[in-house]
């Protein structure tokens, strides 16, 4: 006998409910009441989707995969509030930064169908070479051959499943996805507003719940051909070391820093920084998570970083006015406190926050803050800027930059174009924004890391449709 009340959702193979022997809570990280349950899924569940998915070999044409991405994106815009009050509820995100994640991924899905205009092969002479030949080489990109297995984090639980969704529609691909156990529910809403659109039900699966009890079954079962996952570096080395023989994408962590040099505008510096450091409340990979300042303008950065800090409100995430919620929950909370009291232990200076409330955590800032405290050296992914002060040398300033295992994205505010350019090609990072938070992008531009930070093709809509096929050439005669 299966759960039949409201706040039981079934997962989704191959478009059918399915369920399990056992189900999972999902609870609102604020009130910490019980939002919602969703089946356990097993191996056995996997098995099922990756068949569902082997069974099928989908050829809908550019005009029907256009109509249904554009029709998904026009569905998140209509159902945007509804869509960020789940949000909100699954992950104690503030409704503000939940809109704007859903006006994202409106765009995740519009990218992806004015890509499909575009031709994506190429055509090459074949009469350049040390014996030229009357004929012509042409390339065209294919759909591959066994079905894409998603994995994603909770942090963005509609725009980061939409990169994985989009981009494999849009060329034709099946995809089985496995959301974060915190956040499900969007997962599915989602899935049910693609079949609503005529997505043919064999080329998604969504299954739920921990990943323990479904062990390495996403990356190991044989219909998996590439595996596409964001999440920790912990998690992303255990697939990268289980999945033998497949395509990898592996989106992992980032320690983001933004530097300011003596030249800049230290009052829009430091707005920048806590922009970057808070929205999300701090859960990005591409946070702010470190101010990389030189010494002369260090004392005026604290103070305008802590005049806008003090403008931050925090309470209740579905209160509209709010513009900090919570972390993902309490021991995530307890988890940031710790390292804050650490760096305060090794002389670091408490400017403002750090008294953690059940899931609920303050923006926080700090000051001379050692460049090997565990705050700055892992990811800390909360609403924490830790200020480091360091020499005005462009060359010590992109080592401290670099000392870390992680390369993701960084931000600079200056307006030397020597310095610019020098970092630029000194910062080991997979993105460098002048004048601007490190995760700034675009849906459609190119994003991901090196090191650490991440392995295989970058994200972004059009990487990621690009990575998402096979390019095969075929040859005819030509003449010229």
């Amino acid at each position: 006998m299966y759960d039949t009340d409201q706040d039981y959702h079934p997962m989704l193979i191959a478009g059918a409910p399915a369920h399990s022997d056992a189900t999972i809570e999902v609870k609102n990280p604020f009130t910490g009441m019980l939002f919602g349950r969703v089946p356990q899924s097993r191996p056995e569940h996997a098995r099922r989707a990756f068949e569902a998915a082997a069974r099928i070999h989908p050829r809908l044409t550019r005009r029907e995969r256009t109509d249904i991405l554009l029709g998904t994106a026009s569905a998140l815009r209509r159902d945007q509030d509804r869509l960020a009050r789940l949000i909100t509820a699954e992950t104690g995100l503030c409704l503000k930064d939940a809109l704007h994640e859903t006006g994202r991924a409106c765009d995740v899905w519009s990218f992806a169908a004015h890509m499909l205009i575009q031709s994506d092969g190429e055509i090459y002479p074949s009469d350049i070479g040390a014996t030229p030949h009357d004929r012509r080489i042409f390339s065209m990109r294919t759909p591959l051959a066994g079905a894409i297995s998603a994995i994603t984090p909770f942090n963005h639980p509609l725009n980061l499943v939409s990169h994985k969704l989009a981009p494999a529609i849009a060329t034709n691909n099946r995809v089985v996805l496995k959301p974060s156990e915190r956040a499900p529910l969007t997962a599915l809403a989602l899935g049910r507003i693609l079949y609503e659109q005529g997505l043919p039900e064999g080329m998604l699966s969504i299954l739920t719940g921990a990943p323990a009890p479904l062990g390495d079954a996403m990356f190991t079962d044989p219909n998996a051909e590439l595996v596409t996952f964001t999440g920790s570096v912990h998690v992303g080395h255990h697939i990268a070391e289980r999945s033998g023989y497949r395509k990898l994408i592996l989106e992992l962590g980032g320690n983001d820093p933004i530097i300011v040099l003596e030249d800049a505008d230290v009052d829009r510096a430091a707005y920048l920084a806590v922009q970057g450091a808070t929205k999300n409340s701090g859960q990005r990979c591409t946070a702010v998570k470190r101010a990389l300042v030189v010494d002369s303008v260090a004392d005026e950065f604290a103070e305008r970083a802590l005049h806008h800090m003090l403008k931050l409100s925090t309470g209740d995430p579905s209160d509209p006015s709010v513009d900090i919620g919570t972390v993902i929950s309490r021991e995530a909370a307890q988890l940031i406190a710790r390292r804050v009291a650490d760096a305060v232990d090794a002389g670091a200076t408490l400017l403002l926050g750090n008294q953690p409330d059940g899931a609920s955590y303050p923006p926080t800032l700090l000051d001379h803050v050692s460049a090997t405290s565990e705050l700055v050296i892992e990811e800390t992914f909360g609403p924490v800027l830790p200020i480091i002060r360091c020499p005005n040398d462009v060359d010590e300033i992109i080592s401290i930059a670099n000392a870390t295992q992680f390369g993701l994205s960084a931000g600079v505010c200056s307006n030397r174009l020597d310095h610019v350019t020098k970092l630029i090609d000194g910062l080991a990072v997979g993105t460098v924004n002048v004048w601007e938070v490190p995760g700034y992008r675009t849906e459609l531009t190119p994003f991901g890391g090196i090191k650490q930070s991440g392995l295989g093709h970058k994200e972004g809509v059009l990487e990621a449709m690009r990575s998402f096929t096979q390019l095969k050439t075929y040859s005819l005669p030509w003449s010229v």
